[in-house]
Parts: structure tokens; C-alpha cells; sequence
């Protein structure tokens, strides 16, 4: 059965970034609709579970916005203003309803990475 997850890491200071909200958007031809807002729990997850489990998940392309600066704010790290990076979007498709789809992010204030996770 089908579902999306995420997870977040602090690479700057090696931990989960406990506490970084996230954004879920689907996106159908020039329409964006938010799907959820959620904010990370301790281990760097969505403290409910997947993002979108076997009932609610569909192919489609997806967002997901990362709160990068708010959260390293939030730690205590002096950034600029505007900050290097603020918001960090990622766009994927789901091409399998049925698949398993996991989109972690490696984030610091000033760089971020993902991949498609197992």
C-alpha cells in the first residue's frame, strides 16, 4: 500500500530538526492546494504518520515547503536578512499510487540536499 513520508535533518548541528514546519502541496496544472501543514516532531518526522497513506494517496505532482529559516531562527542562529535560504521547495511526482515514496531534506542555513529515500 501507498504512502508519502519525510524527514529532516540539521546538518548543521547533526540532530533532526525538531520543530521545522512543513508544507504539503498538490499541484494540478496552474492550481496549488495546500494538503497539510504539519510541524516536526523530535526524530525529525511527522509526528501523525505519512503524509499521505493508501486512502488519501494519488499519482500527481506534489510540493513539499521546508520553513529552513524560521526553524534555524528558532535554534538561535543569527541569519541574515533576507536569509541564504528560507523557504525550501522541493517539487516530485507520484507516479505510483501504490508505491512508497519517502523525500528526506539535509538542510543547514546555507545548503540543502534530498533524494528519493526507501
Amino acid at each position: 500500500m501507498g504512502h508519502l513520508s519525510t524527514h529532516v535533518l540539521d546538518t548543521m548541528n547533526g540532530c533532526p530538526a525538531a520543530g521545522m514546519a512543513v508544507t504539503l502541496q498538490r499541484i494540478t496544472g496552474s492550481q496549488v492546494e495546500t494538503v497539510k501543514t504539519l510541524t516536526l516532531n523530535a526524530d525529525g518526522r511527522n509526528p501523525d504518520g505519512p503524509l499521505l497513506d493508501a486512502s488519501t494517496m494519488a499519482a500527481g505532482r506534489y510540493r513539499l515547503v521546508f520553513a529552513v529559516a524560521a526553524y534555524f531562527r528558532a535554534t538561535g542562529v543569527t541569519l541574515p536578512e533576507p536569509p541564504f535560504l528560507d523557504e525550501v521547495p522541493l517539487d516530485f511526482g507520484i507516479a505510483d499510487a501504490a508505491g512508497h515514496y519517502h523525500v528526506p531534506l539535509l538542510a543547514s542555513p546555507w545548503a540543502y540536499s534530498t533524494y528519493r529515500g526507501s
